[in-house]
C-alpha cells in the first residue's frame, strides 16, 4: 500500500483535513466530504457509493487498520502523521486517528432512483445531523431501498452525520435536495403510498396497517 509520511502541517496534499470543524458547518467541503474512524473507513472503502480522493491517518492507528488497508487501490494516497500533527491539522483532537476524504460526485436524479425502489424515507426539515445519520442507520437495518431529503434538512454527507449512521449513509443510496412538496409529488407519480409518521397517541399504530407494495414513510419537523 502507498503509505506516504508528512511531517509539516501546511503540506498542501492535507489541505482537505485542515480546520475540519469549521468546514463542518458551512458546505460540507463543496465536493468533498470528510468520514472519520474505522467502522466509517470500512464502510467507504469497501462498500462506498462515492470515489475515494485520500486517506489521512495517525502513525498509531496503522495497524488496526491494516486489513482495510489492503483494499484500498494503489492509485488513492494514504497520509500518515503522528497524532499531534493529525490534531492540529484537524482543529480538534481526532480520537480514533482515522480520517478519509471522499468525494461527492453527481447527485442521483429522484425519479431514476424511485423506478426500482420500493421502500422509501423521505425526511422533510431535519436540522440534526445526530437523527439524519440515525435515519440512514435504521432505514438501512430495515431495508428501505432509497432516501429522499429535501433541501434544508442537513447533508447526510456531514462528518458527524457518516459517523453516527455507520457509514450507511455512503451505501444507502440518497438524493438531498427540493422542497417537501416536490419529493411528494414525485412519489405519488410513481405510485407510491404515503405515510406520514407522528408520535400522537391517537394516531393510527403503523404495525396495525398493511403496508402497500409501495411504500413512501415521511419524517420531519
Amino acid at each position: 500500500m502507498p503509505l506516504i509520511s508528512i511531517t509539516d502541517p501546511d503540506d498542501v496534499r492535507l489541505a482537505p483535513y485542515v480546520s475540519i470543524r469549521e468546514k463542518d458547518l458551512t458546505h460540507g467541503h463543496g465536493a468533498r466530504f470528510i468520514v472519520e474512524g474505522k467502522v466509517t473507513l470500512e464502510a467507504l472503502i469497501r462498500r462506498s457509493l462515492f470515489e475515494v480522493e485520500s486517506l489521512f491517518l495517525a502513525e498509531s492507528r496503522l495497524e488496526p487498520v491494516r486489513d482495510i488497508l489492503e483494499d484500498v487501490s494503489d492509485r488513492i494516497p494514504i497520509y500518515v502523521v503522528e497524532q499531534s500533527l493529525m490534531d492540529q491539522v484537524a482543529g480538534f483532537p481526532v480520537h480514533r486517528g482515522v480520517l478519509a476524504c471522499g468525494i461527492k460526485g453527481e447527485p442521483l436524479c429522484v425519479r431514476s432512483l424511485l423506478e426500482t425502489a420500493n421502500t422509501v424515507l423521505v425526511l422533510v426539515g431535519l436540522s440534526n445531523h445526530d437523527n439524519v445519520g440515525a435515519c440512514f442507520r435504521n432505514a438501512t437495518a430495515l431495508g428501505a431501498d432509497c432516501i429522499l431529503l429535501n433541501g434544508p434538512s442537513c447533508d447526510p454527507l456531514y462528518r458527524k452525520s457518516i459517523r453516527v449512521s455507520s457509514g450507511t449513509a455512503l451505501t444507502l443510496p440518497f438524493v438531498h435536495g427540493g422542497t417537501g412538496d416536490e419529493l411528494l409529488t414525485a412519489l405519488s407519480d410513481e405510485g407510491f403510498d404515503v405515510w406520514c409518521l407522528t408520535p400522537r397517541a391517537d394516531a393510527v399504530a403503523i404495525d396495525a396497517s398493511k403496508p402497500p407494495d409501495r411504500l413512501a414513510l415521511v419524517l420531519g419537523a
